[in-house]
């Protein structure tokens, strides 16, 4: 429910802003207005995939074994490294051989915050999500004349036979349980402890003061409106929406969730990715047509360059430099600082 005006002190009513959820926002470190910016320190998992150390630690290992593709020279890693915020820094995927993918690598980063996945939204859930990479012309194994999968590589490896008795007690080898297994070490990709976070959490330091001003932009639907589809918590709305990119005036265009979703105003919508840890993840969009956080913020102040069958919430934007300098300063204080990432070791 939004927090009324009159009920906020006197000392706090030249920050409060009525953001685009309709809440008033106190833009103070630590404001209780704030707090639905926090997420919760695990995602969420379903009740047959519970998450455990056990389906992790597996997970971990299949995600990094090109053993699990037909042709044992692909991996999940090889379209999401960890040192390139979970993306693979081309602006289109290249899948194994060389072959070019339509759309760019989305992050993985709290992608277990989810309700559905990929760019045009074709999984409902991270477990549908893996399975589909796994298929035989999934992103792992498609495009070959004779397309195979590499699950049965898997079922030979005792290493990996008995970490799924471990994990899974008492279920089959197969798909189905890889595919928990990866989507267990997915859920644990989690960004939520960014200097934003902390400044949420009442760090006043965390923050410099170009930031904050970039925060108001950021959820002032009179300046940049971002949050109205980067929403709290994890900067997403898991909508769907045309930008108005460039490359939607090509011949033959991607539709995006249209194909999944016949609906006139889904053609050219793609899903809003979250922006935490973005700074870690150019280049930007489904297309990868922006390289870096500006060219994004000044193709949102033009309003989109291709304005048939713009997304409602698309509007040119009255922002001078210093906002959109202040914009690209916020975007980059919600990386999470982490340890270098090790990598697994695979079972013989």
């Amino acid at each position: 429910m939004a927090t009324s005006l009159a009920a906020l002190a006197p000392a706090f009513a030249s920050d409060a802003i009525v953001d685009a959820q309709g809440d008033t926002v106190v833009v103070a470190p630590g404001h209780a207005s704030l707090q639905k910016w926090l997420l919760p320190e695990t995602a969420p998992s379903p009740a047959d995939n519970v998450t455990t150390p056990e389906r992790v630690a597996l997970g971990k290992k299949l995600f990094f074994d090109p053993r699990l593709s037909g042709t044992g020279r692909s991996s999940c890693a090889t379209c999401h490294l960890p040192e390139r915020g979970w993306s693979d820094g081309y602006p289109k995927s290249i899948r194994f051989m060389g072959e070019v993918m339509t759309r760019a690598s989305p992050t993985l980063v709290n992608t277990g915050y989810n309700t559905i996945q990929q760019w045009d939204g074709r999984s409902p859930t991270l477990e549908h999500q893996a399975a589909n990479g796994m298929s035989a012309t999934g992103s792992m194994n498609g495009g070959s004349e004779k397309p195979v999968t590499g699950v049965a590589n898997i079922g030979r490896i005792k290493g990996y036979v008995d970490a799924f008795e471990r994990a899974y007690p008492g279920e089959p080898l197969n798909v189905a349980t890889l595919a928990k297994a990866i989507s267990a070490f997915e859920r644990s990709i989690v960004s939520r402890n960014s200097p934003f976070d902390r400044w949420v959490r009442g760090d006043a330091t965390a923050l410099t003061a170009e930031q904050v001003r970039g925060f108001r932009v950021f959820i002032d639907p009179a300046g940049g409106n971002c949050s109205v589809c980067h929403a709290p918590p994890n900067f997403t709305d898991n909508g769907f929406h045309n930008l108005g990119l460039m490359s939607f005036g090509e011949d033959n265009p991607d539709v995006g969730r249209f194909k999944q979703r016949p609906v006139a105003l889904l053609k050219g919508a793609f899903k809003t990715p979250t922006l935490r840890d973005v700074a870690l993840s150019a280049p930007y969009f489904h297309d990868g047509s922006a390289r870096n956080l500006r060219e994004v913020v000044d193709h949102y102040v033009t309003g989109g360059q291709v304005r048939s069958n713009l997304s409602p919430n698309m509007r040119p934007l009255a922002l001078g430099p210093e906002d959109r300098a202040a914009l690209v300063a916020f975007m980059e204080a919600l990386t999470t600082p982490t340890e270098v990432f090790v990598y697994p070791v695979l079972p013989p």
